[in-house]
């Protein structure tokens, strides 16, 4: 009997290790095979994002045109970005296009989807293909339609003449005081229709019942929308929140075809004032720091709205 005693553990333990060593070989292939999945897509991430964008910082430690020798300069070119007026007047201008590239599209996509999503009917497809059309002519181009819409013989000015507004009319994207709100409007145009389609997206996931009861608790079009449907839009308003945002804040193509920050610098945002200073004034070094302060502040300003979202979701 006590050789029996002995025996039986010696026996568990061969049985068991075979086991062990199986499941960890059968683990290390299954990491194996999800690096080799992800290793070319994380290979070309880093050698077009992560290694320039360490160059970027690299460079912005130096004063350098772009030809000579560059020089060092440390933090020195960092406090001429965050002493020079222009920047503070340039981030300015990329504060106030939130308004027009992420407030004005959120808000209207919300008004469409309410339409949209309460009162079906055939052919609202079409709208939705209507509506995100801004989204697949280049940005370009969208800056140069608009710069002829917005002179003085363009479209805006004759519909405003034609419904007797005529003593408004101007060069819109000449006026020092209107110019930056016109050129706003742009992104508000151009993005309200990416907003408008995360929101029906997510509004088609809630459930017809939820809307139902809420029918039958006597709830109108607006309660309707502000009980059942904007509380499942969370996620998608902080996604287009981000997108929008982001947008505003590293706004170039439209600016630079539409009015190269003119008229005087009333239009020039940072992306716009990076350029300037790379390109036309062979400051490259300064152009470094401006770009990454700009991205450092649109990763502040993402994690803020990530912040709030999920203490949102906590509550």
């Amino acid at each position: 009997m006590s050789a029996d005693i002995v025996t039986a553990p010696a026996e568990v333990t061969s049985n068991r290790v075979p086991r062990r060593a199986g499941r960890s070989s059968r683990v290390n292939r299954t990491r194996f095979s999800t690096w080799a999945y992800i290793a070319p897509a994380f290979l070309l991430y880093g050698l077009f994002v992560i290694i320039p964008a360490l160059h970027t910082v690299y460079i912005s430690l130096f004063n350098w045109d772009g030809v000579t020798l560059a020089t060092w300069a440390g933090f020195g070119n960092y406090e001429s970005v965050f002493t020079s007026e222009a920047l503070r007047g340039a981030i300015e201008h990329a504060l106030v296009l939130i308004l027009f590239f992420a407030g004005l599209p959120i808000l209207l996509g919300l008004v469409l989807t309410a339409v949209l999503s309460r009162f079906r009917r055939p052919g609202m497809s079409l709208f939705r293909v209507i509506f995100f059309l801004p989204q697949i002519v280049p940005l370009v181009a969208v800056g140069i339609t608009w710069r002829w819409m917005y002179n003085e013989d363009g479209a805006v000015n004759q519909i405003l003449r034609a419904i007797g507004l005529g003593g408004i009319t101007r060069a819109w994207l000449g006026d020092f005081n209107l110019a930056l709100f016109a050129v706003g409007l742009i992104g508000t145009w151009a993005l309200t229709g990416l907003c408008t389609m995360l929101f029906v997206s997510g509004a088609q996931k809630v459930e017809p019942n939820l809307y139902e009861a809420a029918r039958l608790d006597g709830a109108g079009a607006i309660r309707e929308f502000r009980a059942v449907t904007l509380p499942a839009l969370r996620g998608e308003i902080a996604v287009a929140l981000t997108v929008t945002t982001i947008a505003a804040l590293a706004s170039f193509d439209v600016i630079y075809v539409s009015t190269n920050g003119s008229p005087g610098n009333t239009t020039t945002v940072p992306g716009l004032l990076v350029y300037r200073l790379a390109f036309t004034d062979g400051q490259v070094g300064q152009a470094s720091a401006l770009a990454v302060t700009l991205t450092v502040l649109i990763l502040i300003v993402v994690l803020i709205i990530n912040r709030l979202v999920d203490a949102k979701d906590e509550q």
